[in-house]
């Protein structure tokens, strides 16, 4: 990176020497222990505090801000030194990530911001046609927050919008969790329109924006492998989507597994309001599944989406295994010739592990697995190929047959 003049405006955060590397490869965050706490002691940053981010011999590497209470102590969102983090800034990232959603169809219902992969990081923007859901998990982007409204607002222009900032990222930032309307006027429920499919969803009171807009581009695959007349069974279900996307598509039959009360009365509202019809059943899914197999059902297409089961690094062998358990139990449930679809938002979880924790639990269910395919994230969720943690997702349709068949 040229050397460039800098701008005694800005506090100064220098790094350590050799710890320059990956933030020179594209990655946009710094860490506590790679700082030079001689020279520019963390502990003097109060956290949102905008930075310019040197290296040991003084060169700049970006703009950033600085949170010295959390373990990911600085977020780079610019490389040039003349940028400042400002509202001009903010609009020009925010007009870049509708671009491509404009281009992906996706810019009145889908994810406009995706935190580092749009570079802006600790920000997330979902869109429920006139109404935006936001989610902060950085105190560099809370203190950007009423910054981060007004250009939404003036950009965007929704009727209103809320933030959702309940994520348990803000824990490890040191930051209250709170649900609060920024502008406008929002229900406690959100529209979403999904390949032609309408939904609700509980906003307030759901599960992260109020939808998975991640996997509106596995639920359209689901489609290329589901049998004619079949029987679902779509566990961790919330407002039913993959369960509604089948029934209309061809299944007969589908049962929606959830362990929240909520979710399935909107997943009992949505089959209505698209003419079908399904069961619910709330319980947990292990407990569930377990149970219908000893009563003798029976299905021909089993979807699993849990939520994460992997959080932090320490908890990969524990998580392998409840991956491992919840696919045995559904494997189980298949007979003949039939369809899982597994998931895993655990990013800490390799594929390479997720693909063997499946084939544990086939064999241990006496069934052969084939994997035809592998979905990620929706193109709304880019990946920032120097973070690792952008690619999250991972979801394997498999053909599922009986070993001895």
């Amino acid at each position: 990176m040229p050397n460039a003049p800098i701008s005694a405006s800005l506090p100064v955060l220098r790094l350590k020497r050799g710890e320059d590397r990956r933030i020179r490869a594209g990655h946009l965050w710094v860490f506590s222990n790679e700082i030079d706490n001689a020279a520019t002691p963390l502990a003097a940053f109060k956290a949102g505090t905008a930075v310019h981010v040197l290296s040991e011999r003084g060169q700049f590497l970006g703009l950033a801000y600085v949170n010295p209470h959390a373990l990911i102590c600085a977020r780079i969102v610019g490389k040039s030194p003349t940028q400042r983090l400002d509202h001009s800034l903010l609009s020009e990232r925010l007009r870049v990530a509708l671009a491509l959603r404009k281009r992906l169809g996706a810019e009145q219902y889908g994810r406009q911001v995706f935190g580092e992969s749009d570079s802006l990081p600790g920000l997330v923007l979902d869109r429920y046609d006139d109404v935006v859901v936001g989610q902060i998990s950085t105190a560099g982007m809370e203190a950007l927050k009423d910054e981060v409204a007004a250009t939404v607002r003036a950009v965007m222009k929704p009727a209103g919008m809320l933030w959702k900032n309940e994520s348990g990222a803000r824990d490890l930032e040191q930051l209250p969790e709170y649900v609060e309307v920024a502008f406008g006027l929002v229900a406690d429920e959100i529209s979403v329109v999904e390949s032609g499919l309408r939904f609700v969803a509980p906003v307030r009171a759901g599960q992260k924006t109020g939808w998975f807009y991640d996997q509106t581009a596995n639920r359209r695959r689901l489609l290329n492998y589901l049998p004619a007349g079949a029987r679902v069974l779509d566990v961790c279900s919330y407002a039913g989507a993959w369960a509604i996307t089948a029934l209309k598509h061809g299944a007969t039959s589908a049962r929606c597994i959830d362990s929240s009360e909520l979710a399935l009365r909107f997943a009992a509202r949505n089959a209505q309001a698209n003419a079908v019809s399904l069961e619910t059943t709330r319980a947990d899914a292990f407990d569930a599944m377990k149970e219908l197999r000893e009563a003798g059902a029976r299905f021909d297409v089993v979807i699993l989406d849990p939520p994460a089961f992997i959080k932090r690094k320490k908890d990969i062998p524990q998580g392998i295994a409840a991956y491992r358990k919840l696919n045995q139990l559904a494997l189980n449930l298949i007979e003949g010739d039939g369809l899982l679809v597994s998931c895993s938002c655990s990013y800490h979880l390799t594929g390479e592990e997720f693909s063997g924790a499946l084939q544990t639990a086939a064999r241990h269910s006496a069934r052969f697995v084939q994997i035809l395919e592998t979905g990620g994230q929706s193109a709304d969720h880019p990946v920032h190929p120097a973070i690792a943690e952008t690619r999250y997702l991972k979801a394997f349709f498999c053909r599922v047959i009986r070993d001895d068949a």
